[in-house]
């Protein structure tokens, strides 16, 4: 492989909590960070920043945002003081014939993985929003445009939650039961087979399933994955560098192409 080019990656962020807390996830996440080549520039796609049309952050210092209610103090007081680039934003805009914006920043999707990844906030990140409005097709179609950015150097990280019933996930923290229930393994299982035998008709009808449903009420943790299968190829090995449920049927599934 040559040493410029960089993975795509999908991780499972979960809770916002994994950015301060010392748990299994956090630590896998430390783990893969120290495995990764040091990228020139982050490009992340996050499911917390879902819009009506697809934007491309690019100022050049993009503030951290707490977009979140209910954590401790200490949560909010994280910062994730990365630099953008907005030169890489305007390449990263004609590749995907969209507009750059000054406004958002830097979303808890984004940043509570980088801060595990590379923890000294010094590589630049260029965040791009999901559109609402897109086929699933077209958002696989959309990281397709992005796979020549692998190849400048460029780091692709695609931040959602395989499995993302959050009604379900607190109904579980609250009673105690951390059971995975059928419908959140069948779902994890079927993911990750789909993806190892790149079955792209599979992967973009498996959100319409019963299962899919049920594992996302809503389809903006879901999107970001299927960037990151558009921006890989069948050249690249996938592996599982996170595994496991939080919260009972949280997958925290995470997913590597390089």
């Amino acid at each position: 492989m040559d040493s410029d080019r960089q993975p795509v990656l999908f991780l499972s962020h979960g809770s916002p909590m994994n950015a301060i807390d010392d748990n299994s996830w956090s630590r896998a996440q430390i783990e893969l960070g120290k495995t990764l080549e040091r990228p020139r520039a982050i490009v992340v796609i996050s499911a917390h920043w879902y819009t009506h049309g697809t934007f491309v952050q690019a100022s050049d210092r993009p503030e951290t945002i707490h977009d979140f209610g209910g954590f401790p103090r200490a949560l909010f007081e994280k910062e994730y003081p990365a630099p953008g680039d907005p030169v890489l934003a305007q390449e990263v805009a004609a590749l995907l014939d969209v507009d750059t914006t000054p406004e958002w920043g830097l979303d808890h999707g984004t940043w509570s993985v980088l801060c595990r990844l590379f923890p000294n906030a010094d590589i630049p990140v260029v965040q791009i929003s999901l559109d609402s409005t897109l086929s699933p097709r077209g958002h696989l179609e959309a990281g397709r445009k992005l796979a020549p950015l692998r190849e400048k150097g460029v780091l692709i990280v695609a931040s959602g939650t395989l499995t993302h019933n959050l009604r379900d996930a607190f109904s579980r923290l609250q009673s105690g039961d951390h059971t995975v229930p059928d419908w959140a393994s069948r779902f994890d299982r079927d993911a990750n087979r789909i993806l190892q035998e790149r079955d792209e008709a599979a992967l973009l009808g498996l959100h319409a399933t019963p299962d899919g449903r049920h594992a996302h009420p809503t389809p903006d943790h879901w999107l970001p994955l299927l960037w990151a299968f558009g921006a890989s190829s069948g050249a690249d090995k996938l592996t599982c560098p996170v595994e496991g449920f939080d919260m009972g049927s949280m997958s925290m599934r995470s997913f590597q192409w390089s």
